[in-house]
């Protein structure tokens, strides 16, 4: 943990030195005293001059820092808080700026960063520094209200704001704040058993969970919602692909199949570590320190920063646990899925929600099989049902995609089968009848002027109904995989069985035909897929269409995508080599 520490102090002096000079001097600019970010002009959000200033702030008090007790490093300071108390609205709130404005979750993550930068300055004993902090204690101040009244998007933004309501009950004991947390606290926690959040997020939001509800429990005591985090954290342990890189192939936010690493849970595996006097969270935490290479984080997760403010929780002498590189783990094989999706009629919302998903895939059932530098995923729910790390070479991602519906099969149902698991589903599409005319809007019949839009069609009844069955079975042997689809006997349903590889590779074959940029058709025969000397090799391919794409199926860029042209009904074997 000390060599930690010493590589964020240096870290946090570099990007001191380098973001100074990044600071808006002109006295004319109304952004004068922060920091211009990647827009080109400076913001008050959680990712732009706060997070920075975190640095500087940590950076002053330090005394292992170069700038330590610096007076042009505090001047830059007191400029940049002054900025926020410019750029802070009159309602209190601000502005994240490439969307969100006047937003009180956006606020609620700054101040998540501010408390903490306010006592970590207000307890060193420098004179000097009491302009700043007083600057601190007035944009904190002004916050309140909205806190108090403001609402959310996504399910995170709730206990962010919990977090950011019993922060700054510590500054500003009002009872009131403690009573809208427990507002928030009232609808309950929305975490499987197995320790997965709504967003599935293991990139991003789960960390963003954690260390808000990590807060709100310590502060409010209430030891349910630590638990929450406990649990988010042990499944995290097995989310990881050898590499570090974290599994983000199922995430139900923005990083999903993005690259990203443990970095961002620094801070919450070292508090979770001493608060639990856990050895597991204190390797994890030391796993995650080893990622960070700047602070990129917002400054609510500012990793330096949260070592300075809770000093108390040094697990230096706390015993390691080794790191986890063999298991298989299967999560949420138990969640209610299926029943808590039947109740959404009853709820009365009609699937319809502002500015956030439904998040349908939340607690969806997924194995983990870790075999040292070998790192499976199987997922239902998902665009891709299966996923492969072997040394270098990334399998990011298979799936199945038909012109049934049209689009990806997302596969209902994962159980463990026969030497393996098995997916399943049944797609269904019919066809809407005409509407009752006793539930049609008074004067539509014989009407000239009927706009399709006013019309009430969820009482069209269904008719011929159709379905295609397909099925999934996954099984492995000696560094091998075997992937079996299967449809039913309904005939003609173009499909494809896409393989997606990280663009760091090199694939070939025999019988390859070139599409799109980044595309291939593997017509017959095998394929493989090379990086730094890792290989995957793929058999056997199938052309018997000829779609480019099968329609509503999107492929992002940043990858190279392999395609097996199929038409139902089919019975094919792949088969998945580690050379």
């Amino acid at each position: 943990m000390d060599a930690i520490y010493n590589r964020l102090v240096t870290l946090n002096d570099e990007l001191t030195e380098a973001t100074l000079l990044q600071q808006i001097l002109d006295p004319q600019s109304k952004y004068y005293g922060g920091i211009q970010d990647e827009t080109g002009i400076a913001r008050a959000n959680h990712m732009s001059t706060p997070r920075m200033i975190a640095g500087w702030a940590s950076a002053l008090v330090n005394p292992d820092s170069r700038y330590y007790q610096d007076s042009f490093l505090l001047n830059a300071l007191d400029k940049a808080v002054a900025f926020m108390l410019n750029r802070q609205h009159a309602d209190g709130t601000v502005s994240l700026g490439s969307t969100n404005y006047n937003s009180p979750p956006d606020t609620a993550f700054v101040v998540g960063g501010v408390t903490q930068m306010y006592q970590l300055l207000n307890k060193h004993d420098w004179a000097e520094l009491e302009p700043v902090t007083a600057k601190l204690k007035i944009f904190l101040e002004r916050t309140i209200p909205a806190m108090l009244t403001g609402g959310c998007h996504t399910p995170n933004h709730r206990w962010v704001i919990t977090a950011a309501l019993s922060l700054l009950h510590e500054i500003f004991p009002q009872p009131e704040l403690l009573a809208r947390a427990e507002d928030w606290l009232a609808e309950g926690l929305d975490i499987t058993e197995d320790g997965e959040w709504t967003e599935r997020s293991n990139g991003i939001y789960n960390a963003v969970s954690d260390i808000a509800l990590y807060h709100t429990g310590r502060l409010m005591n209430r030891p349910e919602l630590i638990e929450c985090v406990r649990s988010n954290l042990r499944m995290m342990m097995y989310l990881i692909h050898p590499s570090g890189e974290v599994v983000t192939d199922y995430s139900g936010r923005q990083d999903f199949g993005q690259i990203a690493t443990m970095a961002n849970y620094f801070p919450i595996y070292r508090l979770m570590a001493a608060y639990d006097q856990d050895p597991n969270f204190a390797a994890m935490a030391d796993y995650a320190g080893s990622f960070i290479t700047g602070f990129h984080e917002g400054v609510n997760n500012h990793p330096l920063m949260n070592m300075l403010v809770y000093p108390e929780a040094d697990i230096s002498q706390l015993e390691r646990a080794p790191l986890l590189n063999r298991y298989v783990k299967v999560f949420n094989a138990q969640h209610p899925m299926k029943e808590h999706l039947q109740q959404i009629d009853e709820v009365g919302h009609h699937m319809h929600i502002q500015h956030s998903s439904m998040h349908l895939s939340f607690g969806a059932p997924l194995v983990r099989i870790r075999e040292l530098d070998q790192s499976v995923t199987i997922m239902s729910q998902t665009p891709s049902f299966f996923s492969l790390r072997h040394g270098k070479a990334r399998l990011l991602g298979v799936k199945l995609a038909t012109s049934f519906s049209p689009g990806i099969v997302k596969f209902t149902n994962l159980a463990a089968s026969e030497g393996g698991y098995k997916l399943d589903t049944v797609l269904e599409k019919g066809y809407n009848g005409p509407i009752p005319r006793h539930l049609l809007p008074a004067g539509t019949e014989g009407s000239t002027l009927s706009p399709w839009y006013l019309l009430p069609h969820q009482h069209r009844p269904m008719t011929h109904l159709q379905t295609l069955g397909l099925q999934a079975e996954i099984t492995s042997g000696d560094s091998e995989w075997t992937i079996r689809v299967v449809s039913d006997e309904r005939e003609d349903v173009f499909t494809q069985v896409t393989f997606i590889f990280g663009n760091e590779g090199v694939v070939s074959g025999d019988d390859l035909l070139a599409g799109e940029e980044g595309k291939s058709f593997l017509r017959s025969g095998s394929m493989k897929y090379e990086a730094e000397g890792d290989v995957i090799e793929i058999s056997s391919g199938a052309f018997e269409h000829i779609l480019p794409s099968v329609r509503e199926d999107q492929h992002p860029s940043g990858c190279q995508y392999v395609h097996v042209n199929l038409v139902t009904p089919y019975d094919r074997t792949f088969k998945i080599r580690l050379l």
